[in-house]
């Protein structure tokens, strides 16, 4: 931190009354060691920051910061005030007052160091120093880490239960583990018996944390064999020292409390995934956030408490304690509404096929709403102005209020421009789940290029995982450190646009346009026995493993073929299997369950009733919560019942127009009535299955096997909670 701070950016009487005059102060003389070029702009963007929210916090701290194009270098000020300065702190003015200044591209080695000086504002010992500093050059030394903060025995009031003598190599050490085990929390907790005399005069702002406290050993209830796990996530806006100041002092209440606590900061600098086992064995989560939580999915299923940062800086045992309670009462956030059975099933994604997997199925949930929208803005285009409303001239040139065909031709035309941008979406997003934010740039830019090449989506995919390659390739190149504040804002982005677009133009481009067309071409060309089996296939992808990657393979695979001005019969009857499909296992699950209902749990039963709606919206997601319980007998049936369906409905040539929609869109459905017949055929089928299938099942003797009400072990428990995606 040697060229962060010096002896002429630490100001031991400063005189400024209020947190603009501070920060004018200290930017001042920032601005004089040529860290920042423009005061006023800087000073701006230190204020939008303190917008967001206030940047004081409890024992006297004040932090304002930002991230600004007006630094030159990352830098920090320091200033002392007699008197304090108010910065939004419940407990009154802050007497240390740290500026932290970022540039706009500031590297992870700086933000690193930055996020080091967070943690150490959470050390009673290191802000008693400060205070007690007679000379800038000695308070600056400090601040670098280069003179060790005197014992003092102090404890400040910003973190209830802050551990006293916890040195910043034991946190860190801690945290880059990224798995807590029971024994590294206990090699950290000697020494962790300080009591926060804050929180003891609250009377009361500390018990939750109190009750992990003496005597307490943190214990799981249900098993006293090791302590109570916790994993956390923290975040700010700016992702420089609230987050990490947010961490450490989860941290240190944790040791306190007896608790295995490990925190996933989500920084500027990035952040690095939890072990998604230490996830798994996690008794609760916590997150303390004021932006949204990266891929919050994973922590699914667990007792959770959901706060602002400040709060875990201010009051972590009582967020500690919060989640405890909320264990032992049984409470747990429901799944996540697109997790399949095998995602949940616990999978670490740590193998190439599995990240391949979760990259193109990035691209296809975030290019799915366009396909909803734009598809079904062109149905009803069709429906209103019949199917000559292609050929229409642009609304901008003509359009009459009062004629209905003009309506049709708006409706039209508007999903026409949302359909424009499937191909981009979906390379730009498989792009951002392989590289972040640096790949939607070069994503985007081919996934363009497909479309103007006629590369179609099997173009897209290509730039997508070209996109994301080539930005982690550039990511690994040692860089200067001159250049590291324009990588991600200039260099990455030029970079990787120009290497993708030359390989979507001049190398890959021609041949997969051709194999798109010769895909087509197939397509087009199916018909009689062959195009029956293609239904079945689709039907059996649909319902193989409700909403999870084979079934949204079939779905892109429906839907590329309709993402066009004038798609093809071939590829409306495809779609129109897809959907009759994708409807069959949740209705079947709702008509069994009405039909048979002693074969299902009162769990189930609930289930069965909001799975009528959820079919006939085609959201095959409804039927998971029985496929969970019951997979064995539950996902053949739907199989079964998905290809039956599927057959039938190219057998019937049955068209649509429409992505999505469910029953809702049979208007805009040819052929609707044996569309509605082959739908009922598969329910009928699988529900048969399923019922015939449960009545086979052999009765498990002994009360102790049985469920209350003697229901099944193997089918979730009356009253608790089922995850229904919608």
């Amino acid at each position: 931190m040697s060229d962060m701070i010096t002896a002429d950016l630490v100001d031991l009487d400063l005189s400024a009354d209020t947190k603009e005059a501070a920060a004018r102060a200290l930017a001042e003389r920032m601005v004089a060691l040529a860290r920042v070029t423009d005061l006023d702009g800087f000073l701006a963007d230190v204020a939008a920051r303190e917008a967001q929210m206030p940047t004081g916090l409890d024992g006297g701290i004040g932090i304002p910061h930002c991230r600004s194009e007006h630094v030159t270098e990352p830098t920090l000020a320091f200033g002392r005030s007699t008197a304090g300065v108010d910065f939004g702190a419940a407990d009154g003015p802050a007497d240390l007052i740290f500026l932290i200044a970022a540039p706009a591209g500031a590297d992870d080695a700086h933000l690193t160091i930055l996020s080091s000086l967070a943690r150490q504002l959470m050390n009673a010992e290191f802000t008693a120093a400060l205070r007690s500093a007679g000379d800038a050059a000695g308070a600056a030394a400090l601040i670098r880490g280069e003179e060790p903060a005197p014992a003092t025995g102090i404890t400040t009031g910003a973190t209830t239960g802050a551990t006293e003598g916890t040195s910043e190599d034991a946190t860190e050490e801690t945290r880059d583990t990224g798995a807590v085990s029971a024994a590294a929390s206990a090699e950290a907790a000697p020494g962790s018996t300080g009591e926060d005399p804050a929180e003891a005069a609250a009377g009361g702002t500390g018990e939750d944390s109190a009750e992990a406290a003496p005597g307490s050993t943190g214990e799981d209830p249900d098993e006293r064999g090791r302590p109570f796990r916790i994993v956390a996530v923290t975040s700010c806006p700016t992702g420089i020292a609230h987050t990490y100041m947010a961490a450490e002092s989860l941290e240190n209440a944790g040791r306190e409390a007896g608790v295995d606590l490990v925190v996933e900061t989500q920084g500027s600098a990035g952040f690095t995934r939890l072990d998604p086992a230490v996830i798994a064995a996690a008794d609760g989560v916590i997150f303390a956030h004021d932006v949204p939580v990266r891929d919050k999915e994973r922590f699914a299923g667990k007792a959770t408490v959901d706060t602002g940062v400040k709060a875990a800086i201010n009051r972590p045992g009582e967020l500690i304690g919060e989640v405890r309670d909320r264990a032992a009462r049984g409470e747990a956030t429901s799944a996540s509404p697109g997790a399949t059975p095998v995602e949940r099933g616990g999978e670490t994604g740590e193998g190439y096929g599995t990240k391949l997997r979760k990259w193109l199925m990035s691209g296809v949930s975030y290019m799915v709403p366009f396909v909803a929208a734009g598809g079904l803005l062109i149905a009803l285009g069709f429906a209103i102005g019949g199917y000559e409303i292609n050929k229409a001239p642009s609304v901008m040139d003509h359009f009459v209020w009062t004629q209905a065909d003009s309506w049709g031709a708006l409706l039209f035309q508007i999903g026409g421009v949302a359909f424009a941008f499937l191909v981009p979406v979906l390379a730009g997003y498989i792009a951002y789940g392989m590289a972040d934010r640096p790949g939607l740039v070069p994503g985007f830019v081919g996934g363009s290029i497909a479309l103007t090449v006629n590369a179609g989506f099997l173009g897209g995919l290509a730039a997508g995982l070209l996109s994301g390659g080539v930005v982690l390739a550039i990511q690994r190149v040692p860089i200067p450190k001159a250049l590291r504040g324009i990588m991600p804002v200039v260099v990455i982005p030029l970079i990787s646009a120009a290497v993708v677009g030359f390989l979507m133009f001049v190398v890959i481009g021609k041949p997969i346009a051709s194999a798109q067309s010769g895909m087509t071409d197939w397509l087009n060309g199916l018909s009689g026995a062959n195009a029956i089996l293609l239904g079945a296939l689709l039907g059996l992808m649909m319902c193989f493993d409700l909403g999870g990657p084979v079934n949204k393979v079939a779905y892109t695979f429906a839907t590329a073929g309709i993402a066009v001005a004038s798609p093809s019969d071939s590829a409306m009857k495809i779609m129109a299997a897809v959907m009759a499909a994708g409807m069959v296992p949740p209705l079947a699950m709702a008509l069994a369950t009405t039909v048979r209902g002693r074969l299902f749990n009162a769990a189930e039963r609930e289930n069965g009733k909001a799975a009528w709606v959820l079919g006939a919206s085609f959201i095959s997601e409804g039927a998971i919560p029985f496929a969970a319980a019951d997979p064995l007998r539950v996902i053949p049936s739907s199989m079964v019942g998905g290809a039956v369906t599927g057959a039938l409905s190219m057998a019937f040539g049955a068209t649509l127009r429409a992505p999505h929609g469910g029953i809702f869109v049979v208007p805009l459905i040819g052929n609707p009535l044996l569309y509605l017949v082959a739908i009922a055929a598969g329910v009928c089928v699988t529900t048969a299955l399923v019922i015939v299938l449960k009545g086979l099942r052999k009765p498990v003797t002994g009360a102790a096997a049985q469920g209350p009400g003697g229901a099944d072990p193997a089918a979730p428990t009356p009253g608790a909670k089922q995850p229904v995606a919608a």
